[in-house]
């Protein structure tokens, strides 16, 4: 794995992806005078494309923006619902991981037009030009592509997606790989607007390809939710997050922990080992609470509370490792990406089909791939969580920014990687503000992850869980986590579970953009 990539500095914006067509995308789009918006859908369509096996049309959506010239800050919550069929009696014991009975309501193209709505300069018939070209004539496919479909293929051998698709199986990097049907669903976006996905023929597909667990009212009652994102003060900065039914929280509650701490004068050990233990406590509090707050009560003021931070610091021994609640398993695979324009503008971008290539069932006729977004739901009738028709399942996805006490900003960031996604926020934002690397350095750091121990998955189990910490940390610092009683697994070098793309804003105003090397992609300014 090479390491050591540049930072790169722009004064005119610039986009970081997990994928560089993608970034191209965008790249182009600003150099037309198109907004930031304008640049992330571009960016958005090109990586369903593209990199199909974690976000795809058929998925959802969640922005934080941030707005220059008013100093705003919105949250975009583009989480489908649950169709009309979906209850907990239609399923017996488990919902299926894949077949359209695992999928929300997609809601990825509603919120490309409810933002674009907002903020878009160019018309979307421009912006879809080149996911539009990719799907019809094809893109050369790369190792990430030709894995995917592999990993794909060895747990669940005998799906129709690809041939669905129209995608060869055996496709060798740098291949040609081209999606006709998708390329039509995309013209048919890019002539008819929204309703052309939620109306018109991708619609009666997805109701007639699903004998009807999906109806026209189920797709005609989905909206895109625009939110005050939720917000705590981290040193000098104001940190915003997703609100419900993400589990943003958790980075808040993380963050809102770690600042009664002098993280930056700990060792290593003791760093991680609060970053860890603050993990803990957000995920008891989210498993305690979190669902669709348009169906319950979700009282993240609570859990945000100084009484409750205060409750959770003191349960912290900084020489003992806890017991913890375990999460629930969780989809991981996810796109994050992040762009800024020339005018200050920026959006921190997250999409997901949850688990890879979503429930591995195309809409007929469309190139679109559902997400299984299902499976985020519990059986369980005492659960805040529990699967019901028009709610949103409790989600992962989440993503940041960060504001200077002018409301200027100062930082924008995140990553796929489900469940992981919180704690390796967290370490980003310690990373820049406590440690004052720069965003290459904080993008390469090595990384920890916290999981359930092997076998445990249940809300009722109890364990302390393992921490798995990249390589590259030093054997002693291993130690004396082991000594405080941390279960330790080390990773290789670079084998983290996630892919991070950071943007920090300089005093003097100029962008600098950090790409992760885990993954394939890049960052590029202008």
């Amino acid at each position: 794995m090479q390491t050591g990539r540049s930072v790169v500095y722009a004064k005119n914006g610039g986009a970081a992806a997990s994928q560089p067509l993608a970034v191209s995308a965008a790249i182009a789009i600003l150099k037309q005078g198109g907004s930031f918006i304008d640049a992330a859908i571009a960016l958005s369509a090109v990586i369903c494309v593209v990199e199909p096996g974690a976000s795809h049309l058929g998925g959802d959506a969640f922005l934080v923006t941030h707005h220059a010239s008013t100093k705003t800050n919105l949250a975009f919550n583009g989480s489908g619902e649950a169709p009309h069929a979906a209850t907990a009696a239609a399923y017996g014991t488990e919902i299926p991981l894949h077949g359209y009975k695992s999928g929300t309501v997609p809601g990825l193209v509603s919120t490309w037009f409810e933002a674009h709505e907002r903020y878009g300069k160019l018309p979307i018939a421009t912006l879809l030009e080149q996911a539009i070209d990719y799907a019809d004539n094809g893109f050369p496919a790369n190792t990430g592509f030709v894995r995917r479909i592999a990993n794909h293929l060895a747990t669940t051998p005998h799906t129709s997606l690809f041939k669905d698709m129209g995608i060869d199986v055996n496709v060798q990097v740098g291949e040609l790989v081209i999606q006709k049907d998708l390329a039509q669903s995309l013209r048919e976006i890019e002539a008819g607007g929204r309703s052309a996905f939620y109306e018109g023929r991708i619609a009666q597909q997805l109701i007639s390809g699903s004998d009807g667990w999906f109806n026209a009212q189920d797709l005609k009652a989905h909206t895109t939710r625009v939110l005050d994102p939720l917000s705590i003060k981290y040193r000098d900065l104001t940190i915003y997050g997703q609100p419900p039914p993400t589990q943003g929280m958790i980075l808040m509650e993380e963050l809102l922990i770690n600042e009664r701490f002098d993280v930056a004068r700990m060792s290593e050990a003791e760093r991680i080992h609060i970053g860890v233990e603050s993990k803990k406590a957000g995920f008891a509090d989210r498993n305690a609470i979190l669902g669709d707050p348009e169906f319950i009560e979700v009282n993240v003021a609570k859990i945000l509370s100084k009484e409750n931070i205060d409750k959770r610091c003191a349960q912290i021994s900084t020489d003992k490792a806890a017991t913890d609640i375990a999460p629930v398993s969780e989809g991981s695979d996810t796109t994050y990406f992040l762009v800024a324009d020339k005018d200050g503008n920026a959006v921190s971008w997250i999409q997901s089909v949850f688990h890879g290539f979503g429930s591995s069932w195309v809409i007929p006729g469309t190139g679109i791939i559902l997400n299984n977004r299902l499976t985020g739901f519990s059986l369980d009738p005492a659960s805040p969580n529990i699967i019901e028709p028009g709610k949103r399942p409790a989600h992962t996805l989440n993503a940041f920014t960060a504001v200077n006490a002018d409301g200027t900003l100062h930082l924008v960031g995140g990553t796929p990687g489900a469940n992981i996604q919180v704690q390796t926020n967290l370490q980003l934002i310690i990373n820049v503000v406590d440690l004052k690397m720069n965003v290459q350095e904080a993008t390469e750091a090595p990384r920890w992850q916290h999981l359930n121990a092997p076998g445990q998955s249940s809300l009722e189990e109890t364990g302390s869980g393992v921490l798995e910490i990249e390589n590259r940390v030093p054997t002693a610092v291993l130690d004396e986590l082991r000594a405080k009683g941390h279960d330790v697994k080390e990773l290789a070098a670079w084998g983290h579970g996630s892919s991070v793309q950071l943007m920090q804003v300089l005093p003097n105003a100029t962008y600098a953009f950090g790409s992760d090397p885990r993954c394939e992609g890049h960052a590029a300014g202008l």
